[in-house]
């Protein structure tokens, strides 16, 4: 499966979850959305994965092909 990953305010990534390193292999359970970030090189500690606008659960499958990520930004 391959899922466009918008990065909001940065890149916007291609990955194809059958290949990516970090993701379940062939035949097992499907990737899920923190496999999706790790792809990419990102923690589910320091984003939000959403889709359709709606936030998903970092264990939940992928089942769409077009994700948002949104930086989480915390201070002081």
């Amino acid at each position: 499966m391959r899922v466009t990953v918008d990065v909001k305010g940065e890149e916007t990534h291609e990955v194809d979850l059958e290949t990516a390193e970090g993701t379940s292999a062939a035949g097992s359970s499907p990737p899920t959305y923190a496999e999706l970030l790790a792809a990419i090189d990102y923690s589910p500690h320091e984003v939000s994965v959403l889709v359709d606008g709606h936030p998903v659960p970092e264990d939940q499958p992928v089942e769409t092909d077009e994700v948002t990520v949104l930086r989480l930004i915390k201070g002081g």
